[in-house]
């Protein structure tokens, strides 16, 4: 069974490798020349994506590149102390099994788990798809699969071609998110220093693995903004006028725009779809059920969907329609609680009132200070909330 995949980020790379050990022939494009080196966040593995990583085999690499980031200094606009916050707690508080790290290098460790199994094709892209699976691409000739995945993000291509009008249904959860390249010299290894105010927090850190720093920038917006997600001068622009004057170190990595050599920009949004396949097309991971950028833990949401995506074609022996609606029953529950635990979250990371970033930072300082045990004990309680993704089931899957 021939099974052509959109986009070779994440859930693309660990989609391609399941299937693979399931004994399916594989084909991934990427509209990227290259394995994708953008820049970006770092991102988080809670312990069932941590689990699925160990099944293969790149937990050690993954665990090597962890970001290591420690410690948390928040500054907020007109209190001259800053709050000092231990990380090491509040992540243990959140998950028993986690590990941050920057999105690139993630990606980089899941290619490499299956490349030599997989045919990738870089720099190409699909132009169409029949409802016979027949493939058309930008460069290479057209070919016909089985099965056509959308792995490609939350604004996928794949989803356009073939879901029309649905492919739009999104919320938009009130604000925007920036991520920069800076020089490293900017920022401390292990060490996140963040300036909050009302509706806007702007943070700079950086990593062991990096040869630079990110700042990051996040802010509060009533309405979306109108701007195509690829016009990146507009962006820019955007990012000025909205943390103008903040602080003389927010307004040094500003004056950065126009020399950062990678730089990311998007609407917090969240797909609503109902469903994440048609015909013998379906979606995972953020092309079907972004629960929001930044909010959501959606690159564990990703693993996990990739891994039952595979499982359950494998057990329907390729029967599409039955391993489509299965995988859809499995996921169900977990995309409706990220959906729901990302729209709280996207009101309170950048609080809209001065009662909301004091509440913030109170928060997080209380985490830091409690022993990890009660902590723990205390976000166990909460399965819908700060242990969320900790709590996520998954179906085992025999490999042959």
């Amino acid at each position: 069974m021939r099974i052509l995949i959109s986009g070779a980020s994440i859930s693309g790379p660990v989609l391609a490798y399941w299937l693979n050990r399931h004994g399916f022939d594989v084909t991934i494009v990427e509209r990227a020349p290259q394995l994708r080196k953008t820049g970006g966040h770092a991102v988080d593995l809670f312990r069932p994506a941590m689990e699925i990583s160990a099944k293969m085999g790149v937990l050690p690499q993954i665990e090597a590149l962890a970001t290591g980031t420690d410690e948390l200094t928040i500054y907020r606009q007109g209190v001259e102390r800053p709050a000092h916050v231990d990380l090491t707690k509040v992540f243990g508080a959140s998950s028993d099994r986690h590990v941050e790290i920057m999105r690139d290098d993630l990606s980089e460790a899941y290619y490499r788990a299956g490349c030599d199994d997989v045919e990738y094709l870089f720099g190409d892209s699909i132009t169409s798809i029949s409802p016979d699976g027949d493939v058309t691409f930008e460069r290479n000739a057209p070919r016909t699969f089985d099965v056509v995945i959308g792995a490609d993000g939350l604004h996928s291509n794949v989803r356009r071609l073939v879901f029309g009008e649905d492919s739009g249904r999104t919320r938009f959860l009130g604000g925007y998110l920036a991520v920069e390249s800076v020089p490293k010299s900017l920022a401390r290894n292990g060490k996140m220093v963040v300036h909050m105010s009302v509706g806007r927090m702007a943070g700079i850190y950086t990593a062991q693995p990096l040869d630079d720093a990110r700042a990051l920038f996040m802010f509060r917006s009533k309405e979306e903004l109108q701007f195509h997600y690829r016009d990146v001068l507009a962006q820019k622009d955007l990012l000025r006028t909205r943390f103008a004057g903040m602080n003389p170190a927010v307004d040094s990595w500003v004056a950065e725009l126009d020399r950062a050599p990678t730089f990311y920009f998007d609407s917090i949004i969240q797909l609503e779809l109902d469903t994440w396949s048609r015909g013998r097309v379906a979606l995972v991971g953020d092309a079907g059920y972004c629960p929001g950028p930044a909010v959501g833990g959606s690159t564990s949401l990703a693993v996990i969907g990739a891994y039952v995506l595979a499982g359950e074609l494998a057990e329907a022996k390729g029967d599409y329609p039955r391993a489509f609606a299965s995988y859809e029953r499995a996921m169900a529950d977990a995309v409706r609680r990220s959906r729901a635990f990302a729209r709280t979250a996207a009101k309170t990371i950048v609080p809209g009132s001065r009662a909301g970033v004091w509440g913030l930072t109170r928060a997080a300082q209380l985490i830091s200070v409690l022993p990890a045990g009660l902590s723990r004990a205390i976000a166990k309680m909460n399965t819908n909330g700060a242990r969320l993704y900790d709590s996520m089931q998954y179906k085992e899957y025999a490999v042959v």
